[in-house]
């Protein structure tokens, strides 16, 4: 049973993020990471073999296994994947920045931007297959101009790659793929193996073991973001349908049992419809036993004396997805400062925005909306600055730049200033 807050909750206490203490698990992944840093390609089969009950002969999927599994999907798959991948490319293309340059009195300073040459992305195996995920990841990264993509993903108990996995990744021009998960694979890829190329960044989801292994690596390589249960705050007024409502919210309590589903309503009608209708769509979903203990743990619905007021909670808690299921929803679009990723009106489900409609699902969580983005086309890319002077422009400014650099008692500075005009030997 959801639980259900009057107009005089206190939203520090009931939807106060804990901190999650690992370090049950901390210890075992600094070893799996240090194993396989020494120890390559086998220590990388090891683990597979201890996590996946898989033996595999080799870690690289084949040209031959991509193209039967393109055979064996459904040309309805296809169809939807490649129209998926079209309305990603689409959005993302909007992304793409170009530099500049200022130029005066002999005075030449400019940023450039160059895509990381080698890019590495993680896509979970687990209960559920997500192609969904390698478009996501990939597409972005192909249009930002990442000279190769290299995907690692859990072997199914057959050895193989999942078929849908492998077609989406041949839409959307992932160069190379090697089964293996978990912080095995992370580690692989920040510091490459005999198969598998070391990468600069990397990206995508994963399970404690995948968050903590990229939380350890950072700094070898660069991350997209450590990303948390999945979370959706729907804010709905009185005319709202309940049955909507609910259904979003369980799309998300599906997900995990540390889920987050969470409405904020100025309607008490509204609260107890959504409560009831939680209740009976749960008997029929296939995932009920992972949506149930999300919703009896993490599930919440706040009843606010206004519209206003229910967005400034949305606001304090910042989720990872926020539906606004209200009459005339885009004029509180402004209002609207810390969320992932926000869902305008009562026909635009969160699912839309999970698989085909083009903005990045991949979303900062646990608040972290506060102050961080949506993946994107900018986390492919590096800024380089370039400065040039002539003679006389430096000239002209050496004065200042001795004097910058002797009040910080770094004479060696304004010395490289000076020895080019005679003012120092």
């Amino acid at each position: 049973m959801i639980k259900i807050f009057d107009k005089d909750f206190d939203i520090n206490k009931i939807l106060s993020r804990e901190i999650q203490s690992y370090g049950e698990y901390e210890e075992s992944v600094r070893q799996i990471v240090a194993d396989v840093m020494t120890g390559g390609d086998a220590a990388v089969k090891k683990y597979t073999r201890k996590f996946d009950g898989v033996s595999v002969d080799g870690l690289a999927v084949s040209g031959d296994e991509i193209d039967e599994a393109f055979a064996s999907v459904s040309p309805r798959f296809l169809e939807v994947v490649e129209k998926s991948a079209e309305n990603i490319a689409e959005f993302h293309s909007k992304q793409i920045k170009s530099g500049f340059e200022i130029n005066r009195d002999g005075v030449t300073l400019g940023q450039k931007y160059t895509a990381v040459e080698k890019a590495g992305l993680y896509v979970p195996g687990g209960t559920a297959s997500y192609p969904s995920t390698v478009l996501m990841n990939a597409v972005p990264a192909k249009i930002a101009g990442v000279g190769e993509i290299i995907m690692c993903t859990p072997p199914s108990a057959n050895g193989k790659v999942r078929a849908e996995i492998l077609a989406a990744a041949k839409i959307a021009g992932v160069d190379r793929i090697y089964k293996c998960g978990g912080a095995q694979a992370i580690a692989a890829m920040a510091y490459g193996t005999e198969s598998i190329p070391k990468v600069y960044k990397i990206v995508g989801p994963g399970n404690i073991f995948v968050a903590l292994a990229k939380k350890l690596v950072f700094g070898t390589v660069s991350i997209d973001m450590i990303a948390g249960p999945s979370e959706i705050l729907v804010v709905a007024d009185g005319k709202a349908d309940a049955r909507h409502v609910a259904a979003d919210m369980l799309s998300q309590a599906e997900h995990d049992k540390l889920a987050s589903a969470v409405l904020v309503t100025d309607s008490a009608a509204l609260a107890k419809d959504v409560a009831a209708e939680i209740d009976r769509q749960l008997e029929t979903l296939p995932r009920r036993e992972i949506a149930s203990a999300s919703i009896e743990n993490n599930g919440k619905i706040i009843v606010t004396d206004s519209i206003e007021r229910a967005v400034e909670v949305a606001n304090a808690i910042a989720p990872e997805h926020l539906e606004m299921c209200v009459e005339n929803p885009r004029a509180w679009l402004d209002k609207i400062k810390n969320a992932g990723s926000v869902f305008l009106g009562g026909y635009t489900p969160e699912a839309l925005g999970d698989y085909f409609a083009g903005p990045n699902h991949t979303l900062p969580t646990g608040g972290s909306a506060k102050f961080s983005s949506p993946l994107s086309v900018d986390d492919f890319l590096k800024k380089t600055q370039y400065i040039m002077y002539s003679a006389e422009a430096l000239e002209k400014a050496a004065a200042d730049v001795e004097y910058f650099a002797e009040s910080e008692g770094l004479d060696g500075h304004a010395r490289s200033v000076k020895i080019r005009f005679g003012g120092a030997k």
